[in-house]
């Protein structure tokens, strides 16, 4: 059965439609088309009175355009209308008034199949919804639309949302919630805006009569980025005075929901990754993924966090995939940390079997190690052969751009395979590089640099002599032409006034490639005149905190490259982080030579 509403009953009545409806139909050929509603409900709803309409369940596709409308009626017993045709003596059929049947109807659907057999005014029908219906559903109704894939642009999906700004004020803490939840998957229309802008006030009305934890996360996800400072201290407050009923779902789901938001609360960060840390072994591996992306999006790194998640995953290696570990490593990779005993643990899997390695897994696990600058101190040569075996292996399939990231991350673990180096060297290869027109052609070019300095510098034993082109080097500029902190600065003057013999030059370039904060000269002692003057250089670096591995004094792999080569140089490296020059600049000490 089509039924076609017209446009001033559905004006009138939409709005105060509060029973869920899990079927809407949008039948026409704009967004302006007419709107069925369906009789069948995703939820149960409450009956009234038993329904003797006949009801229908119809079949639309999800786009404006919709082609012939597919119905399949179901009789229910009990007709409200019996067809002359059942009754073969010809006896009139029995009508009963409007307003009787009306009582009978169970739904709005009802109310609105029953329209097609009358010439209800709409007033006739509005009033009966008016007085049908509740909050909770009207919220319902919308977030099945939403669900059902409906032209959030259509009209009835409008109607539903103006109808739900009209009603806000007398939405309870669950009607709220499942608006939230709808209000988070729809795009940005004027009236999702203002329902969103209306919600906010709202919310911030309801707050303190939040009892339900998910209720309150799932607000707060709704509410989105860019919510008043004094709106988020009083979620922070909120939150934090419901944290002992915080189950261990509630947690992950709590930094997850501050991720979406950019909400950073340290108090409450540091309460849901105790509570996580002391229930690793109920977190499964999905969840465990999410918590550090949120981690990584929020800027936050909790070293208990993420040690106990690196011991637990290393302590069973055995029931997680070679995917999920590789995963997992890139995660912590991302987020600075070095996961000691897992990628000690994993590194003895792949000398045991190489050939387990994907490509893609390949080429994470190098990015991992060299970023990191781990390998393991026993098996140090046969983890980097079975890492250049496979590498080899995949030689032939591998596109010129990954093969660069392959050969660069050998470079910084200071392993110099031929036969990658030579591929990556070979004159098409670098023409495919030159010609692509690259979005990251800087570090393409300090990649090409980075191998070039190692090739110069570490003299590797090579079958043949390698060396880059002087095209693919880019701009023979430093790595880091940041000016020197006051502190280091002052640091240096210091050094300068109290040692005599003593010279400083500040902000020198080596090699053309790496920046030098301050270089102190002095000349070696107890030379005779004959003896050539040998003078000790130092070379004082003060890196960004980003250049160590979180919570460690581990340099990563480019600062550990750049120490190894400013050794070779003849430099004596002397790295102070910025939290050790605070503290020597605060007591008044010198760097000693």
């Amino acid at each position: 059965m089509s039924l076609w509403v017209t446009w001033g009953v559905m004006r009138r009545s939409l709005h105060l439609v509060q029973h869920c409806t899990s079927r809407v139909i949008v039948s026409g050929k704009n967004s302006c088309s007419s709107i069925q509603l369906l009789a069948d409900s995703t939820r149960q709803i409450r009956p009234r009175r038993v329904t003797s309409l006949t009801s229908s369940v119809r079949f639309h596709s999800r786009h404006y355009t919709l082609g012939p409308e597919k119905v399949v009626s179901t009789s229910v017993t009990g007709s409200l209308v019996l067809d002359e045709n059942q009754h073969p003596s010809g006896q009139r059929q029995r009508r009963f008034p409007f307003s009787e049947l009306l009582q009978q109807c169970g739904s709005p659907s009802d109310v609105l199949d029953l329209s097609q057999q009358f010439a209800p005014n709409p007033g006739q029908i509005s009033n009966y919804l008016t007085r049908s219906m509740q909050n909770e559903n009207l919220a319902y109704s919308l977030l099945a639309m939403v669900n059902l894939g409906v032209p959030q642009r259509s009209r009835v999906v409008q109607l539903y949302l103006r109808a739900c700004q009209e009603k806000l004020n007398d939405f309870d803490e669950k009607s709220l919630s499942i608006l939230a939840s709808c209000l988070e998957k729809m795009e940005s229309t004027p009236n999702v805006d203002a329902l969103k802008h209306g919600f906010r006030l709202v919310v911030e009305q309801h707050l303190p009569r939040i009892k339900n934890v998910l209720t309150l996360q799932t607000m707060m996800r709704a509410l989105g980025k860019d919510i008043p400072h004094d709106l988020q201290q009083k979620l922070e407050r909120k939150a934090l005075s419901m944290t002992e009923q915080f189950t261990l779902p509630n947690t992950q789901y709590m930094i997850s929901t501050m991720a979406k938001m950019g909400f950073y609360s340290k108090p409450l960060l540091d309460i849901c990754s105790r509570r996580i840390t002391e229930n690793l072994h109920g977190v499964p591996f999905s969840k465990l993924t999410a918590v550090l992306l949120s981690c990584r999006e929020l800027h936050y790194r909790n070293v208990n966090l993420l040690t106990g998640i690196s011991d637990y995953v290393a302590s069973t290696l055995d029931i997680w995939s070679q995917k999920e570990i590789v995963l997992m490593l890139c995660m912590f990779e991302r987020l600075a940390f070095s996961p000691t005993a897992l990628l000690a643990e994993f590194a003895q899997r792949v000398v045991a079997n190489p050939d387990a390695l994907t490509l893609k897994d390949l080429l994470c696990v190098l990015k991992v190690y060299s970023s990191l600058n781990y390998c393991p101190q026993h098996d140090r040569e046969p983890f980097l052969q079975s890492l250049s075996k496979t590498l080899d292996f995949y030689l032939p399939r591998m596109c010129s751009y990954d093969l660069l990231k392959a050969c660069y991350c050998l470079c910084l673990l200071g392993h110099f395979p031929s036969a990658p180096l030579e591929k990556l060297l070979q004159s098409t290869t670098l023409e495919d590089l030159s010609s692509r027109e690259s979005k990251h052609l800087r570090k393409q070019e300090r990649m090409f640099q980075t191998v070039h300095l190692c090739l110069h510098l570490d003299r590797p034993v090579l079958p043949q002599p390698l060396s880059v082109p002087a095209t693919m080097l880019g701009e023979a500029t430093s790595s880091s032409t940041r000016p020197v902190s006051q502190h280091l600065s002052q640091l240096l003057q210091r050094v300068l006034s109290t040692q005599a013999d003593v010279e400083i030059q500040e902000m020198a370039v080596v090699e053309d490639f790496y920046f030098i904060d301050g270089v102190i000269s002095k000349p070696g002692e107890n030379q005779t005149s004959s003896e050539e003057t040998q003078t000790h250089r130092m070379a004082v670096l003060c890196p960004a905190p980003s250049a160590f591995c979180f919570g460690t004094s581990e340099p990563r792999g480019p600062l550990a490259v750049k120490l190894r080569h400013l050794k070779i140089l003849g430099y004596i490296p002397n790295v102070i982080t910025e939290r050790e020059l605070k503290s020597e600049e605060k007591a008044g000490k010198t760097i000693s030579i």
